[in-house]
């Protein structure tokens, strides 16, 4: 359960919203990368420790994808380069971070660089950054509410966060669990080769091309709270995949290079030359559709956790 209380702390002033709550004054929707973006993150702050938070939860880690809806330009590494490693190891569902690490992905998050996340405290506290500098905080404290209008920004209680994760389905259900593995197993046995993508984060996933003598050492690996797509085999006939890409819009690429490593691309019909440059060597290749509801995989499902419990809100 979410917490009970909610703040919506932003710098938009109440009495400069018309009937309908929307904002008309001068105050731009950006962040200023200087003082009041300092003190949004001394105001969640002063929440986190009248809470007695000092660690928070990552859940639904995401980064950009193909399509960027942030008001800034994108970061190149999603402004987490400082934070976590290029393979954004320790950047996943579940993951643990200190306080002043949560701080900062609040700040890349109101910088719109390109990476998004809830960050969580059990039922005791969470906070969701919304567009246009808007930030729920799920906590209460009427000194913490204090300190922030002492910051010059405006809390404001609210019944529930527009972001909470209660008020989205999941789409995926099944857990990764044996009898998935099972399945995979029975795959391989038929096909000798299947195509895993592992979503590690939201809008980033690496791919695996199976086999019965790698599978134990990739599922080894594999991310926590992963969302694993099985698909077919890449088909080693690589100018047949690229003559059935689509005439216009977009489809992911997927390549197998001569030293082994999988390699894709999300392209559209403007890049189909550099593509079939960039791949004239390939081994094998696919096209994968990007709209959900042209995706027809052979198994979807995402990795329980160790005490077999999926919790991941793919």
């Amino acid at each position: 359960m979410p917490p009970s209380f909610v703040h919506r702390i932003t710098k938009y002033d109440p009495a400069d919203r018309d009937e309908h709550g929307h904002y008309t004054g001068a105050e731009e929707t950006v962040s200023d990368h200087g003082p009041v973006e300092a003190a949004y993150l001394a105001a969640i702050a002063a929440f986190a420790e009248a809470s007695g938070i000092d660690r928070l939860e990552i859940r639904e880690p995401a980064v950009t994808g193909f399509v960027h809806f942030g008001v800034e330009p994108s970061d190149a590494g999603h402004g987490l380069g400082k934070l976590f490693p290029p393979d954004l190891a320790g950047y996943h569902d579940g993951a643990e971070v200190s306080l002043p690490v949560a701080l900062e992905l609040i700040r890349v998050m109101l910088r719109d660089q390109g990476a998004w996340c809830r960050l969580e405290a059990g039922d005791v506290f969470t906070v969701h950054v919304g567009w246009d500098q808007y930030v729920y905080v799920g906590s209460d404290c009427a000194d913490a509410v204090a300190r922030t209008r002492e910051l010059g920004l405006f809390p404001e209680p609210m019944a529930t966060s527009p972001y909470a994760a209660e008020l989205e389905e999941p789409a995926v259900t099944e857990a990764a669990d044996e009898g998935f593995w099972a399945h995979v197993r029975t795959a391989l046995a038929s096909q000798q080769a299947v195509l895993l993508e592992e979503g590690y984060v939201r809008n980033a996933a690496r791919f695996h091309r199976l086999t019965q003598q790698n599978l134990d050492a990739v599922r080894t690996g594999l991310s926590p709270r992963a969302l694993l797509t099985v698909w077919p085999d890449l088909n080693p006939d690589v100018g047949a995949v690229l003559a059935t890409l689509p005439e216009e819009g977009s489809a992911e690429f997927v390549w197998e290079s001569q030293d082994g490593t999988i390699r894709h691309a999300v392209v559209d019909d403007t890049e189909y030359q550099e593509l079939a440059t960039l791949v004239v060597d390939a081994r094998a290749a696919c096209a994968l559709p990007v709209y959900l509801d042209e995706r027809h995989p052979l198994l979807c499902a995402a990795l329980p956790d160790s005490d077999g419990v999926l919790r991941a809100r793919w």
